[in-house]
């Protein structure tokens, strides 16, 4: 691999659910790392970012060449706002799922106006997600009976022990994955959203940034690929996403209509 300079330092934040293990995150991804720096000849870093606010901070500063993270709202606006440009996102996207219990009766998303809800805190990225979407499907979660809950693994306690009716959760969750599997309802599954965008700073050129583009969206047949995304715990990468990714923030700010 050919060099140029410092090498470039590719940061990842997990979001609040994932790993806690600097070491650990570094060895995740390293993979993922040599195939950006073999696409782009210019060798690639990975940097544990614990804390969002550090995060934002980064991206803001220009410290980072490359970010990855979840949730998705970070990476859109280091495109929107710090200069950065949309790469990828990881496969398959991201959605909220609109769940209940198996004998709750509800079938379908009409069934969930005026039942007890229950989603993760009112700041996290999934409860902005579901809100969205729950506008856009003609429910305004402000005017429902919600109960909010610091993890988002307490959605589905409070489903299971009668404390809600209704919840919702990330497609990506392991909470969703084993309520599918248990036979719990889903009443409702939103648009999809870019997973766990990866985006280029400044230091980064428009002709690298196609190479790895080129070298993501068949990373499945080059040297490491298949062992990189296994690492990481997804199917593959999207390179078209970039403007999904773009209006991300707006669909999640806009208001409910009157």
């Amino acid at each position: 691999m050919a060099q140029g300079g410092k090498e470039w330092v590719l940061a990842v934040s997990e979001g609040t659910s994932g790993g806690t293990d600097h070491a650990r995150v570094i060895a995740k991804y390293g993979g993922l790392a040599g195939v950006i720096g073999d696409a782009a000849k210019h060798k690639v870093v990975v940097v544990f970012v614990r804390e969002f606010g550090l995060l934002e901070e980064g991206m803001k500063q220009g410290r980072y060449d490359f970010v990855m993270a979840r949730p998705s709202d970070y990476p859109a606006r280091g495109v929107r706002d710090y200069g950065y440009r949309y790469v990828a996102n990881a496969n398959p996207d991201g959605n909220c799922l609109i769940v209940a219990p198996k004998n709750s009766g509800l079938k379908k998303l009409s069934d969930a106006h005026g039942k007890r809800w229950v989603l993760p805190e009112q700041a996290a990225y999934m409860t902005k997600f579901c809100r969205a979407e729950l506008r856009d499907q003609g429910i305004d979660i402000d005017k429902e009976k919600v109960a909010y809950t610091r993890e988002q693994a307490t959605v589905g306690q409070y489903l299971d022990t009668g404390f809600a009716d209704v919840g919702g959760v990330a497609s990506y969750s392991g909470l969703a994955k084993e309520w599918q599997k248990n036979g719990g309802v889903v009443l409702h599954k939103s648009k999809p959203q870019p997973y766990f965008p990866l985006i280029a700073g400044k230091s980064v050129s428009a002709r690298q940034v196609e190479a790895i583009q080129k070298q993501l969206a068949s990373i499945e047949t080059v040297p490491g690929g298949p062992d990189a995304l296994k690492s990481i715990g997804i199917t593959g990468f999207d390179t078209g996403g970039e403007k999904r990714l773009s209006e991300l923030l707006d669909w999640l700010g806009k208001k409910p209509a009157l």
